[in-house]
């Protein structure tokens, strides 16, 4: 993952700022949670071996998109790792380093926390407007893409992204959030004398259509 993806992701645990009311469904979690709390132990005190460790990863991985629905014992479960490994930038960059469904599930994460982070951003939100006026729904966002353009509008999709990742829908979270990230990079792209917080917006998106395009290639 490019390090200035990175670099943008928020110092707590992510939890998400509020459920549209476009969509209040919650994903459906498991009946236990699947971190195994003698592996998480072991890779604290860094006795885990380098397959158990690709397993927990794997175990973080299935637990992280449902985390702004769990009950905070839950939650809790994964905060150990986080401590051990410094925060959550470095629980993305560790995610990263497995391929598979942790390195997925980071990128994407990554992606939500930046939707979350513009939802609100003036600049963004008339970019938005400005290239919804030409094409109300991009390609692979109707049907996913809330008719009106406002602060709920990339926090909506970010929610249905999520929902797919905790629902084990992988294939449909990996191909809204391409289709995400490629209408944002072309928002940028096509904006008159856009904002610097466009232009970045931009970039980075720019750089996660290729980094979650890359995880989600059959290995």
């Amino acid at each position: 993952m490019h390090d200035k993806l990175l670099s943008r992701v928020a110092d707590e645990l992510r939890h998400r700022r509020h459920t549209p009311s476009r969509d209040s469904r919650a994903p459906a979690g498991p009946d236990r949670f699947g971190i195994d709390l003698d592996k998480a132990s072991s890779f604290v005190d860094g006795t885990l071996g380098a397959k158990d460790e690709a397993r927990l990863a794997d175990e973080v991985a299935e637990l992280l998109p449902l985390c702004w629905s769990l009950a905070n014992k839950a939650v809790e479960t994964l905060t150990p790792i986080i401590d051990h490994l410094g925060g959550q930038r470095e629980l993305m960059a560790w995610l990263d380093r497995h391929p598979g469904r942790p390195r997925l599930t980071a990128r994407i994460h990554v992606l939500l926390g930046l939707l979350d982070q513009y939802s609100e951003n003036a600049a963004v939100l008339g970019a938005l407007r400005e290239s919804r006026a030409r094409d109300p729904y991009p390609a692979g966002l109707r049907g996913h893409l809330v008719p009106e353009t406002d602060e709920e509008t990339l926090s909506s999709l970010a929610h249905r992204i999520e929902l797919c990742l905790g629902d084990g829908n992988e294939k449909e979270a990996v191909a809204l959030a391409l289709a995400t990230a490629d209408w944002l990079r072309r928002v940028a792209g096509e904006a008159e004398s856009p904002d610097p917080a466009v232009r970045e917006l931009g970039h980075l998106m720019a750089h996660l259509h290729e980094d979650i395009g890359k995880a989600a290639e059959p290995s």
